[in-house]
C-alpha cells in the first residue's frame, strides 16, 4: 500500500527539511497548577480512593445467585477486578 504522503522528489535547489519542535513544558506546568488549584486545599486523594472502593463494595453487595454467577464470569473474563475473596460482598 503506498504511503498517504509520499516523499516529494528531491530538488537540489530546494531547502531541506526544517527542524520543528515545540516545548510544552511551561503549558503543562500551568495546566497542572490550575488543576490542583481547582481541586482545592482540602482534596485528599487517599480519601477519594477509599470512597471509590466503598462505592464498588456497595455496588456489588447483596447479589442474588444469578447476579453472582454473572459477576464471577466477568471477573474470570478479566472485565472486572476481583474484590476481596474473588466474590462480591454479601
Amino acid at each position: 500500500m503506498p504511503p498517504q504522503h509520499p516523499t516529494p522528489p528531491s530538488n537540489p535547489g530546494a531547502p531541506g527539511p526544517v527542524d520543528f519542535s515545540v516545548d510544552l513544558t511551561a503549558q503543562e506546568v500551568l495546566r497542572r497548577a490550575q488543576v490542583m488549584a481547582a481541586l482545592g486545599p482540602d482534596w485528599d486523594p487517599i480519601e477519594v480512593l477509599r470512597g471509590e472502593e466503598a462505592a464498588y463494595d456497595l455496588l456489588y453487595s447483596g447479589l442474588d445467585a444469578e447476579q453472582q454467577r454473572i459477576y464471577d464470569g466477568l471477573v474470570e473474563a478479566g472485565v472486572l477486578a476481583p474484590r476481596g475473596d474473588g466474590h462480591a460482598a454479601a
